[in-house]
């Protein structure tokens, strides 16, 4: 049986007052679902994307919750100039950073002996030197302050064996290892680092990298029998995000219901 789809909950003020970095944050997916989370939570939130139409896009729909456009700023996480001029803009306009969520990433579904090394590259470049990139920034930001908090986007396929992920998975599970590294190099100054770690979360863009065969073969093997809603992913990381997971760091959480 397939289980219904959950709605969204009231919002608690959980992030009232502080300031929300997320990364790949237009369109449908998991950043702007957090992005949009983060706001109703009460943060003031910056978002960020490589393609800036969606983000312009995105800022007018996240207005509607904050009553103004939120800080929109384009930016391609493989290039470093790219990611240190957004963290330069996102300071300067709010003063500091509270959080931020890495969210960037690129998939793609290709059998190990017929992958190049330009989709086994892209595919790193973006996954984990993008999250690498942004928790430097991030942390070189947030040390110094003595406090702040990154959160990491992960998936269960860095645990998982999936056929033709074997660029993602590597991806994936190197942030994972980031997530821990850095976690303990932070910790010191009172800044944390966590990851969550989402089995499938649907939305339109994952149609772009995946088959509709394959994604509702993988909807089918989660426990409710359908995938994940993105704002439930993002409820995740406003957990982490919030002071009730003031204990936690280098973690990586889980947000799936897949059986065997």
């Amino acid at each position: 049986m397939t289980g219904s789809a959950a709605q969204p909950h009231p919002s608690h003020g959980l992030l009232a007052g502080r300031t929300v970095l997320v990364t790949a944050a237009a369109g449908t997916g998991i950043g702007f679902a957090a992005a949009r989370r983060c706001a109703e939570e009460g943060a003031r939130v910056v978002i960020s994307d490589k393609h800036e139409r969606r983000l312009g896009e995105a800022a007018e729909q996240l207005a509607e919750i904050t009553g103004e456009p939120p800080l929109a700023v384009a930016c391609d996480v493989t290039s470093e100039v790219q990611v240190q001029h957004l963290f330069d803009t996102a300071i300067a306009g709010h003063g500091h950073l509270d959080v931020v969520v890495n969210n960037a990433g690129l998939g793609g579904d290709t059998p190990l002996v017929e992958m190049t090394d330009e989709q086994w590259s892209a595919v790193l470049d973006v996954t984990l030197g993008g999250t690498f990139r942004c928790t430097r920034a991030a942390l070189r930001h947030m040390i110094p302050r003595g406090s702040g908090v990154v959160i990491n986007n992960a998936s269960v396929i860095g645990w998982r064996a999936q056929a033709g992920q074997t660029h993602y998975a590597a991806a994936k599970a190197g942030v994972m290892a980031l997530t821990r590294c850095a976690a303990i190099e932070a910790a010191p100054a009172g800044v944390r680092v966590n990851a969550v770690s989402p089995s499938i979360a649907m939305h339109p863009h994952l149609s772009k990298v995946m088959s509709e065969e394959l994604l509702a073969g993988l909807a089918v093997r989660e426990a409710f029998g359908r995938a994940a809603e993105p704002w439930e992913v993002a409820d995740v990381i406003v957990f982490l995000a919030s002071d009730y997971s003031g204990y936690m760091t280098g973690e990586v959480v889980s947000v799936s219901s897949q059986h065997p």
